[in-house]
């Protein structure tokens, strides 16, 4: 985590004054070594100080986004355009009721934009333009004529009551009810139920013939302007699903011109990345994690024997699997975890060293949460000096391991502006707030620490933010950020304890948490150690010499398959948090000593099984009558093969053989009759 490296220019412009920004202060802020020239119209009259940087060769930062089409329409004339980047400090942190204590903040802003991300990959989708357009009516039918001339458009009236047979049939129209539509832009299927073509004869009303259920077909584009319910649960992340208000027609205009550009091939990104090596969700078909199953709106994601599938050209990016997943199988990658926790480091760093207090961290993402931080700046307060904005594709990626870390880096409070159009998605997000939650109370903090706030209103997301209670500071405590989401999770809760009001060592945590450790009934653990081979997680383990069952805390996700999977049904799971170093270290659970062959010596199994066994077969089972025959309890499965091999009653035993007859056996009984002759035998 650095500041803006100093190959990189850095242009700063007070947009006509707007702001007070004092070039030298900022310049330290950042770790520069000369102060930086603040700007007073860099898009317009200095606009000359713009192409001089670009001249440099080195890449350029410019403070300013509002007129970034212009800067870079004047790169590409330069042929300089890969080298531009662009931050918004006017909104975000200029235009605020207090300009005089803006500048840590913007020091904060410039810091992170200049941290690199490892892009995502990305997922081609191809649409040849078929267009199925579902609606009722007339309107429908205008809809589809309108279409036909940018798209190979097919007609679906859910209601043909007031449509009027066309005199140029433009586009094939049918009669029926989606029941089913699954897929993404460029491979629809649907099934309809009373799927019936218009006939060509229609004269006052359109006809329709042969209608028949479960008709099936495909599209590339579907315009669902039928005002029903919507064919997706999730319709606005689904790609190339266009749904619209049927009695607006503004919007249907609008929605008309998207699906025209719905045709060619369309880089999608991969929202997430998925490690199927640490996934929790089932073993041998025993079901036990299902968090990203149960949280993904989009149903991109689905079960897939032991683990699960996402289909990326399905999934919308809202992040909760990744907020929810205990192992880091799913983690987000629009950005990465390991990316956005280094970028809270640098914005919380770097406001502490330019002199900034009561540092709030503020995520909101870019369609619902970036508009509202504009109309705060333009027409209100603005944002406090001291809430610093984080702008992500969806703040519902967010888990306990971000937030948790921004406390550590010395936030006093994370405020989350969250998208208010479905609130029953938010579910996992609250999750992730009270495990927080609950992790602070058991350490001591004063809070609440964490907010979520569902408002459409910027005035009243400005009063909130204005009027958030004072809380006792935060120390800041920087590290590195290294491994997986838990190891995050569990540094950054570490570096929280080692200055918590009240540290505790052991804190209990809600049902469904990640952490915790297993309960089991010693007296009825038999040691058949399904549990050591069914754990995803490696928390539970063997020993390969005797028998023992061990488990360690730290990598317990607290799935329940080991619940699922014990035959005994002697385990439980407890949700906590243990911050002590033996939760690292594999406990004892249970260990005995092992039985030794009573015929050869050899140790197996655990002396109370075997002789569980024998006491429970000895006598009351009809293989098992006399001594010898419980005897064979007491061996090792080789000794007890041979035993009963030569016992005479091997149930495998087949029929005697006959002795193969050969050339001396039919010498030996010639022989043997020429023997028996008599001097009389051969008279006769």
């Amino acid at each position: 985590m650095t500041a803006p490296a100093q190959s990189q220019r850095l242009l700063v412009c007070n947009c006509q004054r707007t702001m007070e920004i004092d070039g030298r202060r900022l310049a330290e802020a950042l770790s520069r070594d000369e102060p930086l020239q603040v700007h007073s119209e860099l898009c317009r009259s200095q606009v000359a100080a713009f192409e001089q940087a670009l001249a440099s060769g080195s890449p350029l930062h410019v403070a300013c986004t509002q007129e970034a089409p212009l800067f870079r329409e004047v790169a590409e004339e330069k042929g300089e355009a890969g080298l531009l980047t662009f931050t918004n400090i006017r909104e975000r942190a200029g235009w605020c009721s207090d300009k005089a204590a803006a500048l840590p903040k913007m020091a904060a802003l410039l810091a992170e934009a200049a941290q690199v991300a490892k892009p995502t990959g990305v997922a081609t989708l191809t649409s040849q333009g078929m267009c199925l357009v579902y609606g009722a009516g007339q309107a429908a039918l205008d809809a589809a004529v309108e279409l036909s001339s940018r798209l190979s458009v097919t007609l679906m009236l859910s209601d043909a009551t007031d449509a009027l047979p066309p005199a140029v049939a433009s586009v094939p129209t049918y009669k029926g009810r989606i029941r089913k539509a699954s897929g993404h832009l460029g491979a629809f299927q649907i099934e309809v139920d009373g799927y019936a073509p218009m006939l060509p004869s229609s004269k006052a009303k359109l006809d329709f013939v042969m209608p028949r259920n479960g008709a099936r077909s495909t599209c590339d584009i579907i315009f669902d302007m039928s005002g029903g319910q919507p064919l997706f649960a999730d319709g606005r992340r689904r790609d190339g699903y266009i749904r619209v208000d049927p009695d607006h027609p503004a919007s249907v205009a609008r929605a008309m011109l998207q699906a025209t550009d719905l045709v060619g091939e369309f880089e999608k990104p991969l929202y997430v990345s998925y490690d199927a090596g640490i996934c929790a969700h089932a073993r041998s078909q025993k079901v036990g994690c299902t968090k990203c199953l149960d949280n993904c709106p989009t149903g991109a994601i689905s079960p897939a024997g032991d683990h699960v599938a996402i289909d990326a050209a399905i999934c919308g990016g809202c992040g909760n699997c990744s907020a929810v997943c205990p192992t880091g199988a799913v983690s987000y990658a629009f950005p990465r975890r390991s990316d956005l926790v280094a970028r809270l480091g640098v914005l919380l760093k770097t406001y502490n060293a330019a002199g900034g207090a009561r540092p709030i961290v503020l995520f909101h993402d870019e369609k619902h949460g970036a508009p509202l931080v504009s109309v705060m700046a333009r027409l209100g307060k603005g944002l406090p000096a001291n809430v610093l904005p984080v702008s992500l594709f969806s703040v519902l990626q967010l888990g306990h391991d971000a937030l948790a870390s921004a406390l550590a880096f010395g936030a006093e409070q994370i405020v989350i502006l969250t998208p208010p159009e479905h609130p029953e998605e938010l579910a996992a997000l609250e999750a992730q707030a009270a495990l927080t939650a609950a992790l602070l109370d058991g350490l001591g903090y004063a809070g609440p620490r964490v907010r979520l706030i569902d408002e459409r209103d910027p005035e009243t997301v400005e009063t909130l933010l204005h009027t958030l209670p004072s809380l006792p500071p935060l120390d800041q405590q920087m590290f590195t950020v290294l491994g997986t989401k838990r190891d995050i999770a569990r540094t950054a809760l570490g570096k929280l304890k080692q200055k918590a009001p009240a540290p505790a060592e052991l804190i209990a945590l809600p049902a469904g948490a990640p952490y915790g450790r297993i309960s089991v009934n010693v007296a009825g653990c038999t040691l058949c150690l399904s549990c050591v081979g069914a754990c995803p997680a490696n928390a539970l383990s063997d020993h390969p010499e005797r028998p023992q069952v061990a488990f360690t805390e730290a990598a317990c996700v607290q799935c329940g398959i080991c619940v699922a999977t014990c035959p005994e049904k002697v385990i439980t799971l407890e949700p906590r948090y243990n911050f002590s170093p033996a939760a690292m270290t594999p406990d004892v659970i249970k260990a005995e000593e092992p039985f030794h062959c009573v015929s050869c010596g050899k140790p197996f199994g655990t002396r109370a099984t075997v002789e569980r066994v024998l006491d429970r077969l000895k006598g009351k089972h009809a293989m098992f009558q006399n001594e010898a025959q419980a005897r064979l309890i007491q061996m090792c499965d080789t000794c007890r093969i041979t035993a009963v091999s030569e016992s005479g009653n091997d149930p495998f035993k087949g029929a005697a053989r006959p002795r193969v007859r050969t050339t001396d056996d039919y010498l030996a009984e010639a022989q043997a009759s020429k023997d028996r002759k008599t001097p009389e035998d051969y008279l006769n």
